[in-house]
C-alpha cells in the first residue's frame, strides 16, 4: 500500500513548551486517519508542520515516499486548518472560481464539488447567507477542487450543531469511499470512532497509541455476572486462570480478563462447579474508556 506521509521523530518547541515531542507515524493511501487528543495536545501544530506553515524544531517528514519535495507534494494535498475564509458578498460559485484560478483547477470542478458537499442548489447564494455548517462544507469543496490525494481537516465539526456535525461526517465518509485519503484532527472521541479507520492518540505532544481504531478498542473485555450465591460465585471465579480481577457492583460482579475467554466457556465452567448464573453479559471497552486509560496512565 502506497505511503502518503511519513513522520519521523518530529519535535516542536515553543520556548518552554514541547508542543510536539518525538512524534512518528505513517499515513497509508486509502484510509481515514484521526489525530485524537485534548486541546493543547499538539494536533494542530503537527498538521501545521507537515503543511509547511509551522517550522519544526527537529525530526523529519516526507510526502509520497519522499519522491516529491514538500512544495510540489502540497499541490496534491487539500487542507482546511482554519475557519473558512471566503468573500462574504460573493456567491459560492464566484468564491470557488477564484480558488480554481489559484490552484489551476478547471471550472467544471466547481459544480462537481458543490454537488458532493450538498451545496449545488445554493451555488448562487452569497457566502454571508450561509450557516456555519454550510460554510464548512464550502471549505471542503474548495479543498477538493484540485482532486487531492489526501484531504487534511483540523477539527472539521467544531462549533457545529448536531445536524451540521452529521452532514460533515457523512461527507467525510463519502469522500473516503471515493478513494481519497483523509487525515483529520479532533478532540471528539465520537467523531474518530464513527469516521476513522486509524487513529494516532496524542497527549502533551507525545504519541500514546498509533494503529487501527478497532485495534485500540479490541481487548479481552469484561463480564457482568450475577448468581444467587454471589460469594460462592466470586470464590470460584478467582480460581480461573483467565480472570484478572473482580469488582462488586451492587448485586453483580464485574469480572476483568487477562486473556481471551468466551461467555459460553465461562458459563460451562461455572455450571460444572455448581454455579448457575441469572445474569451474564460480556462487554468491550469503548474508545472513550481506552482513551481515558491511555491518557491517565501517561500522566
Amino acid at each position: 500500500m502506497e505511503t502518503i506521509l511519513t513522520i519521523n521523530n518530529l519535535h516542536k518547541k515553543f520556548r518552554h513548551v514541547h508542543a510536539v515531542n518525538n512524534v512518528s507515524f505513517e499515513i497509508k493511501k486509502g484510509n481515514v486517519y484521526g489525530i485524537l487528543g485534548p486541546n493543547g495536545s499538539g494536533k494542530s501544530t503537527t498538521l501545521g508542520i507537515i503543511l509547511n506553515v509551522v517550522n519544526k524544531t527537529s525530526g523529519s517528514y516526507s510526502w509520497f515516499n519522499g519522491d516529491l519535495e514538500t512544495h510540489d507534494a502540497l499541490k496534491k494535498v487539500g487542507a482546511i486548518i482554519e475557519r473558512p475564509n471566503f468573500y462574504p458578498y460573493m456567491t459560492a460559485y464566484e468564491n470557488l472560481k477564484l480558488v480554481c484560478g489559484i490552484k489551476g483547477a478547471p471550472l467544471e470542478k466547481i459544480d462537481e464539488k458543490l454537488e458532493l458537499v450538498g451545496l449545488l442548489e445554493r451555488k448562487d447564494s452569497k457566502f454571508k447567507t450561509y450557516s456555519l455548517g454550510m460554510k464548512q462544507r464550502l471549505a471542503i469543496a474548495s479543498a477538493l477542487l484540485n482532486d487531492p490525494e489526501i484531504l487534511i481537516l483540523d477539527e472539521p465539526t467544531n462549533g457545529l450543531d448536531p445536524q451540521g456535525i452529521r452532514q460533515i461526517r457523512d461527507i467525510i465518509r463519502h469522500i473516503a469511499s471515493l478513494g481519497t485519503t483523509i487525515l483529520l484532527a479532533s478532540h471528539l472521541l465520537d467523531e474518530v470512532e464513527k469516521v476513522c479507520s486509524h487513529v494516532v492518540v496524542l497527549r502533551k505532544g507525545v504519541v500514546l497509541y498509533t494503529g487501527t481504531v478497532n485495534g485500540m478498542i479490541s481487548n479481552e473485555g469484561f463480564f457482568e455476572l450475577e448468581a444467587n450465591d454471589k460469594q460462592s460465585l466470586k470464590t470460584i471465579l478467582q480460581q480461573h486462570p483467565a480472570i484478572d480481577k473482580i469488582e462488586e457492583n451492587e448485586s453483580k460482579l464485574i469480572v476483568y480478563l487477562k486473556e481471551s475467554l468466551e461467555a459460553a466457556d465461562l458459563n460451562k465452567y461455572l455450571s460444572s462447579q455448581g454455579i448457575y448464573l441469572s445474569h451474564l453479559v460480556k462487554r468491550q471497552y469503548s474508545l472513550e474508556e481506552q482513551f481515558i486509560q491511555l491518557t491517565s496512565s501517561a500522566k
